[in-house]
């Protein structure tokens, strides 16, 4: 059975310091071990941290053509192994190879490229009348970074941090290992500099906590829980660093009366159901109105029953399981709440998917009747798990939508573009996506209430990376 025990620290791949322990990887298809992966001490988050403050002085000064010129070398590696990006996050969390082919891997791309895009025309300094406002990089990033969609949320924290000038500290989820490490040898080939880009695994409580409490770590960007997301907040307050977070989300989809609704409710399923569910913006909460109600029930149950399950190295397979044992558990023990709670079950429920006898693998299940005070209605499943939920009115719906303590992101479905807009205004979220809009790389990313604060994608995910500096003299400049 493999071991991989690589720490890429100072431009140099090295092994963990005294003290490491193992996780053992776990294939979610079989639930058979796959592996063993070295996990870190404080002392190894420590020396990549000063590499990585060792490296900063210089990586901070270089100019933007440099940095781009990085960035286009990592991107041709980067596209050139997309095969092996799509197979690794097959295996380590299952991911269906289609899935895994069109979005897990290129997503990943996409990010070095918006990075590359927003560093060719960002702004570094404005003049206004006496001042000069410059943007500096702010110095040592610690980027933590889930298992769910891993390439997506490394390449998210990775390259803005890199094209703003700073040098980083990656963590990336024990459970993802793979693509990481991947990720790490396209770096060092394409000649990034010694201690600009370092990576080590290593449990939250231990690594990850280091990270956050370094004096010598300027900014902490964390994907994960929010449970994870305050942690590390405590952790980082004595230095009073900044800290960046997009934690958990109980997303709705408000379908109002002139919707198309078999367009809308079936496209609505399958963006719950996609990556098993296991997506934080997800549309958990579909919101329907009442005369409409139950031919949305109907349809949503259809689409759901005929969602293929199996094996993720099929190209047919729609639905993998769930990345790990404990997360499986966890679904497996909303999906009883939701019954115990009375929600009517129209599709799927508990246990595996017929013909499926091991792996973490969950049924696609549609609750309707759901109420919003609900455990289903109320908690991040994180799984294929969806709660429709009745309305009378579209301010009802909205009231509904945002009576949650998450605001990661929202849905909109309408006839009619311009009420779509008004909705989306009155939606407490950082993002709203109507009629099956795609994400913009470009536009901010980022939650409102317990979802997170700062801002993840273009301009505004780059600027979480500077400082501002004001330079004011005797004179105009």
């Amino acid at each position: 059975m493999e071991t991989l025990n690589p720490f890429y620290i100072g431009g140099e791949w090295v092994s963990p310091l005294d003290g490491a322990t193992q996780w053992q990887m776990i294939d979610p298809v079989t639930e058979e071990p796959a592996g063993h992966l070295a996990m870190g001490t404080r002392a190894d988050a420590d020396r990549a941290v000063n590499a990585a403050r060792a490296a900063f002085p210089a990586w901070s000064a270089t100019d933007r053509q440099t940095r781009i010129a990085l960035l286009e070398r990592i991107a041709a590696r980067y596209q050139a192994r997309l095969e092996d990006f799509a197979q690794a996050v097959r295996q380590e969390i299952g991911a269906p190879i289609t899935l895994a082919r069109t979005l897990q891997a290129p997503l990943g791309l996409a990010h070095l490229n918006a990075a590359i895009e927003t560093l060719r025309d960002f702004a570094f300094s404005t003049e206004r009348g006496r001042s000069r406002v410059v943007r500096e990089p702010i110095g040592v990033a610690a980027l933590i970074t889930p298992w769910n969609w891993p390439l997506n949320q490394i390449m998210a924290k990775v390259a803005p941090a890199l094209a703003a000038g700073c040098t980083v500290v990656l963590k990336p989820s024990e459970i993802a290992p793979l693509d990481a490490i991947m990720l790490a040898t396209i770096f060092h080939e394409a000649g990034t500099p010694p201690g600009v880009f370092n990576m080590i695994f290593g449990e939250g409580s231990v690594v990850g906590a280091r990270l956050a409490a370094h004096p010598s770590v300027d900014v902490v960007s964390i994907t994960g829980s929010t449970r994870a997301g305050v942690d590390v907040a405590l952790h980082a307050a004595p230095t009073l660093k900044r800290v960046t977070q997009e934690l958990g989300g109980k997303s709705p989809l408000v379908i109002l009366d002139d919707a198309d609704l078999r367009t809308a409710v079936a496209t609505g399923v399958m963006q719950c159901m996609t990556n098993a569910g296991q997506t934080c913006i997800a549309p958990t909460r579909m919101l329907v109105p009442f005369d409409r109600y139950e031919q949305a029930v109907a349809i949503a149950a259809d689409v759901a029953n005929a969602i293929t399950a199996g094996d993720p190295d099929d190209p047919a397979t729609k639905l993998g399981p769930i990345s790990n044992r404990a997360q499986y558990e966890r679904v497996q023990a909303m999906i009883q709440a939701g019954i115990d709670e009375g929600a009517r079950l129209v599709a799927g429920g508990p246990g595996r998917p017929g013909g499926i006898e091991r792996g973490f693998y969950a049924r696609p299940t549609v609750f309707a009747d759901v109420r919003n005070d609900m455990r289903i209605a109320r908690e991040e499943i994180f799984g294929p798990v969806l709660a429709m939920i009745p309305y009378a009115t579209e301010a009802q719906a909205i009231e509904i939508a945002n009576d949650t303590e998450y605001g990661l992101a929202a849905y909109v479905a309408s006839g009619d573009p311009a009420r779509a807009q008004r909705a989306a205004a009155s939606l407490r979220a950082g993002t709203v996506l109507i009629n099956g809009a795609s994400f913009d790389l470009a536009a901010p990313f980022g939650g409102y209430k317990r979802s997170g604060n700062g801002r993840e994608f273009g301009a505004a995910g780059f600027a979480e990376f500077l400082e501002y500096k004001s330079i004011t003299s005797t004179s105009p400049t």
